[in-house]
């Protein structure tokens, strides 16, 4: 190992300043000892290991490091098995770990600087054989130890201890998602690299690397320690090259002559990258590697960098990127590692789950109140990801504040900045998740942390307040979900398009406004002078595939999965739960998907945050996502069919409604939404109108100009809907020509003259004693059954999925009196039903069904008997596991009997509810109406008048409503 080291520095030093020699392959004058490996081990749940002195004892298990307790099977066996707030862990433990290994020091790191580096783990502290080298709380960047003074040439035992108990953090740190059971899980362990690194006595402690556009070139600032006892001249050589392009660039090298005192230096330098230098961008990213090269009297050192010549900034309410306009088509993560309950240290896994989200058309991430490792950003400058990471905090900032928290996060807010800082995707920053309390901490954290990284967008929080108090001074842009508090049932300062029932009326947007594609947020924008992201939007729970639990192979159980599936199969609807599977899951992708096209449509918008991609397998259970929690797609939409309405080019349709009479003239304006590279130069857009069997009933083109960075005005599409005699589906293609951007919408087109008078032959009943006696005599029976009557039978109108889960909201809206949401999931049916034979549907809700499923009240056919299945089933969350229907039928007796449970007259104005009146009356008078099941009068007189079981829901709660 002498003659290798002696060797590398006496080449290294021979080429260290020759201008000529630019671009030499990096080698570190720095010498590195990995201590990834086996470790000796030992828990300590009494705490007593520091008072006993067990840093001079041999630890009596082992591990494997890096890693955690939970991947090296260690811990208190976890034996709840009736979890259903989160996946639960095989193994649990919350405390002091120590780990311990024998470490030889060669003579030749004599003299040097030699430092300990855990890449990351929880608050620790270190110990070389007896001495106690320092502690270190850090949880999001790497923990380093100067041990130069222990580490003499020879064998010496290095001990760790891990804390990640109860007080090891200040308590607001905990519900973060950098610490809590809910995704990542409170791990102990060191789960990043583990080294010793030996380094010159002089060496660059720090560099940080900051683009000027306007000059072309990056400056270059160095702290440097220089360990002589006067001060001196040095020589510092920088020499770049880009190094992920198919063209190379070779900045030439530039030599600097510095002065150095004694002690910590900062230089400020100025690298000119010159008139070709490449841009970094979504569009193109463009790496650097940026070598600093130290020569002092005292030793030399090197250290490497990557760094994109890139300038992410503002204008007006928009994010621009190197001068062009970008919208941020964002995701949300929470750090779901299912296998390994923590994030990957890998760059290629980070970069196989950046192409999976690049490929459903997202530009962006944020990391909800935590912080990536180092290789999450690399992959991320590789692929061009924009990124928010965010302090590990969620809770209230107070003045006064003896707990440390303020400290804590303002350590990690430097720590972060520094370590990650020249990362090219890392262009904004916030303070965590939902925080209330102190502005004016806020704004003093911020005004310490700005200086770290000038160039880097700022804000306060990502939804703090909730929204309710808009823009605070001081941010360069908010993430938020309104601006200002809301002012009477008109959405008009909402930044997205869904809500819980606790947080809006009627759940928000598309839950509670009749459907259009009309809508947009300039109304809240207005109000704000910076970019505003859209925060968390959409949430539709879908419901659970339980096929997904053998996935679980890791250190994470799926116990609350098998505790829905027990359930759903004690309510007998086991052999519906792929089908409630699927109905839900295209429902929520339809909500989805208005949720984008909202934002998107909005002209001089921010951008949004989805939540989420992903499941969230925590928190109540949460699966919101299009992907489970393995980023695995649930095969309900592909990448291919999301992207043509989240990408960098969206063609829409503005139209005030998706249902339609033959007595109209369909209308919309087509609008083109350019958030590519550059403008498109006499674009073409064409489209068509075809009916359910493909043939084009109408069609049309345009050719303009579509400018970068608008949601531009392209062309109105006109179309006479008289030639349609029969209730049908239509479909809007929208294509641009020669590109792979296009999209396409829905329509439903009714007969105006479409006639609901009730034939003789049937009976319309709303009390259930009428409709007892009518099928006495053995009428056919049309049962409206009266809402108020039967509130205790049924559950509320719902068109969209539950947001985030039923559970945690259920509670919120009880504490703070507000509705609670009716908890469904969209409509379950067979399209091929005799009942649908004027009545265009897929087995799933769709807009045509927003009016019918509003005005209902599903009624809860838990009492029915076990195999009975409704004609229109309500798609129940899976903490109620109600068997739920909306349209159901019995043969009583003599009589035959169609309970609808939605008011269709009080929305006879809407052709999509006459029409399913119509339908109805059409189906009840056909011979197709011979129900199957049988039920006698008085079990039918039961079914109403028997109260279901109630079940006893354990609410949660969340810390922003704490």
């Amino acid at each position: 190992m002498v003659a290798k080291t002696i060797l590398r520095i006496f080449l290294i030093t021979g080429i260290l300043f020759q201008i000529s020699c630019t671009q030499a392959e990096f080698v570190s004058l720095r010498d590195t000892m990995d201590l990834s490996g086996t470790w000796q081990f030992s828990l300590d749940s009494l705490e007593t290991g520091i008072s006993e002195k067990w840093y001079t004892e041999t630890l009596s298990e082992t591990v494997k490091l890096p890693g955690t307790l939970d991947e090296n099977h260690k811990g208190i066996p976890n034996h709840n098995r009736d979890e259903t707030m989160r996946l639960s862990r095989e193994r649990m433990y919350e405390g002091w770990a120590w780990y311990q290994k024998e470490i030889n020091i060669h003579q030749s790191w004599n003299k040097k600087e030699i430092f300990l580096s855990l890449e990351r783990t929880k608050p620790a502290k270190i110990w070389v054989d007896d001495q106690f080298m320092g502690e270190n709380s850090t949880i999001l960047s790497s923990q380093n130890y100067n041990l130069t003074k222990a580490l003499t040439p020879g064998k010496h035992v290095l001990t760790v201890l891990v804390d990640n108990g109860e007080k090891s953090v200040p308590d607001g740190i905990k519900g973060s998602h950098a610490w809590t059971e809910h995704t990542q899980t409170n791990w102990n362990g060191i789960i990043g690299e583990i080294k010793l690194e030996a380094r010159s006595k002089s060496y660059i402690k720090a560099i940080n690397i900051r683009p000027n556009m306007d000059e072309k070139e990056v400056i270059v600032s160095l702290s440097i320690l220089y360990s002589g006892n006067e001060p001196a001249e040095t020589k510092l050589n920088l020499n770049a090259n880009a190094w992920n392009l198919d063209v190379a660039h070779k900045v030439p090298s530039k030599l600097y002559t510095q002065k150095l005192n004694p002690g910590e230096n900062r230089i400020v330098v100025k690298y000119p990258l010159g008139e070709n230098v490449n841009y970094w961008s979504e569009f193109s990213p463009a790496l650097y590697k940026l070598t600093a090269e130290l020569e002092t009297p005292e030793g030399n050192d090197n250290i490497q960098s990557d760094f994109g010549f890139r300038e992410f900034a503002t204008s007006g309410t928009q994010f621009v990127i190197n001068g062009i306009k970008t919208f941020l088509r964002g995701e949300h993560n929470a750090c779901v590692f299912p296998l390994t309950a923590h994030p990957p240290m890998d760059v290629e896994h980070w970069r196989e789950l950046f192409q999976i989200a690049k490929s459903y058309g997202i530009n962006h991430y944020r990391y909800h109140s935590w912080t990536p490792p180092k290789a999450a950003f690399e992959a991320a400058d590789i692929e061009g990801i924009y990124m928010q990471p965010e302090l590990p905090f969620w809770g209230v900032f107070k003045d006064e504040d003896p707990s440390g928290l303020n400290e804590f996060l303002l350590n990690e807010g430097q720590n972060i900045l520094k370590e990650y800082g020249n990362h090219a995707s890392f262009v904004l920053f916030a303070l965590g998740n939902e925080i209330g309390g102190s502005l004016q901490q806020m704004q003093k954290m911020v005004k310490q942390l700005r200086p770290l990284a000038p160039e880097k967008l700022f804000a306060y929080g990502s939804n703090n307040y909730l929204g309710t108090m808009g823009q605070a001074e001081g941010e360069d842009f908010m993430v938020t979900c309104r601006i200002g508090a809301d002012t009477g049932n008109s959405y008009s300062t909402h930044t997205r398009a869904s809500f819980s029932f606790a947080d809006a009326y009627d759940g928000g947007y598309i839950n509670g406004t009749y459907p259009a594609t009309s809508l947009n947020y300039a109304n809240a924008i207005s109000k704000c002078s910076v970019p505003v992201i859209g925060h968390e939007i959409a949430q539709y729970q879908i419901y659970p595939n339980y096929d997904e639990m053998k996935k679980y192979t890791g250190v994470l159980k799926p116990w609350n999965f098998e505790i829905f599936k027990r359930r759903i199969e004690e309510n007998g609807m086991g052999d519906q739960a792929l089908d409630f599977n699927k109905a839900s899951g295209i429902a929520s992708i339809l909500a989805y998907r208005a949720d984008v096209e909202m934002a998107i449509r909005t002209p001089g918008f921010g951008g949004f945050q989805l939540l989420d991609l992903q499941d969230f397998p925590g928190q109540g259970t949460a699966l919101v996502g299009i992907l489970d929690a393995f980023m695995d797609s649930k095969g309900l939409i592909t990448p291919e069919e999301f992207s043509q309405f989240c990408n960098r080019v969206v063609p829409l349709s503005v139209m005030e409604k998706y249902c339609w009479t033959n007595t109209e003239t369909f209308k919309a304006n087509i609008k083109v939404a350019n958030y590519s590279e550059k403008e498109l130069e006499n674009q073409q857009v064409s489209w068509q109108i075809t009916d359910n069997k493909g043939n084009i009933i109408g069609s049309g083109a345009d050719q303009k100009t579509i400018p970068q960075g608008e949601v531009f005005d392209f062309s109105l599409v006109e179309l006479s809907l008289s030639a349609i005699g029969n209730a049908q589906k239509l479909t809007l293609h929208i294509q641009l020509n020669g590109t792979s951007y296009q999209n396409s919408y829905s329509l439903w087109i009714y007969p105006e003259n479409k006639s609901t008078k009730v034939p003789e032959t049937i009976s319309v009943t709303k009390e259930l004693e009428t409709t007892l006696q009518k099928l006495r005599a053995g009428e056919k029976v049309l049962f409206f059954p009266d809402h108020k009557k039967f509130a205790d039978y049924t559950v509320g109108g719902m068109f969209t999925n539950d947001y985030w889960n039923y559970k945690m909201f259920k509670g919120i809206s009880e504490r703070i009196n507000k509705p609670v949401s009716p908890g469904t999931m969209g409509i379950l049916t067979n399209p091929e039903h005799p009942l649908f034979k004027s009545f265009p549907t897929e087995f799933h809700s769709n807009w045509q069904w927003w009016p019918i499923i509003k005005k209902s009240r599903p009624f809860i056919l838990d009492n029915a008997p076990v195999a009975y299945k409704p004609l229109i089933q309500v798609i129940d969350n899976i903490e109620r596991n109600h068997k739920l229907g909306l349209v159901f039928e019995f043969t009583v007796g003599e009589g035959k009997l169609l309970v609808c449970m939605s008011d269709l007259k009080t929305i006879d104005d809407k052709p999509e509810a006459r029409q399913f009146y119509a339908c109805i009356l059409d189906y009840m008078q056909s011979e197709n109406f011979n129900p199957e099941n049988s039920i006698t009068n008085q079990q039918l007189k039961r079914l109403f008048t028997t109260a279901p079981d109630e079940q006893n829901i354990k609410t949660i709660g969340n810390i922003s409503y704490e």
